[in-house]
C-alpha cells in the first residue's frame, strides 16, 4: 500500500493506481514499485514526468525498460532508469 502525504488525497491516488495496470506484468510490478517505494516523497516535477510516463505506449514502455531502447526523451529516460533500478 502507498502512503499518502499531505497533498494527495485518496481518490487521485487511486486514478494513478488505475492508471499503472498494463496489463503486462512486468510494467505493472515496476510502476507498482514505483508507487510504493518512491512516488509518496517524489517532487512534484517528478509527479508529473511519471504522469507523462504514463501516457506512453505499452509497447514503447517495455522497450525502454528491457532495454531494447533508449527512450528519446532525456527526462523519460532518466525516471526509466530510476525505476529500473528500484529493488523489489
Amino acid at each position: 500500500m502507498v502512503m499518502m502525504d499531505r497533498n494527495m488525497d485518496e481518490t487521485e491516488l487511486k486514478r494513478i493506481q488505475w492508471r499503472c495496470r498494463r496489463g503486462m506484468r512486468e510494467l505493472d510490478q515496476l510502476f507498482g514499485r514505483y508507487l510504493r517505494q518512491r512516488y509518496p516523497r517524489s517532487s512534484e516535477a517528478e509527479r508529473v514526468l511519471f504522469l507523462r510516463l504514463l501516457d506512453c505506449e505499452d509497447d514503447k514502455l517495455w522497450r525502454w525498460f528491457m532495454g531494447y531502447e533508449e527512450c528519446p526523451d532525456v527526462e523519460l529516460a532518466a525516471l526509466v532508469r530510476i525505476i529500473g533500478a528500484l529493488q523489489p
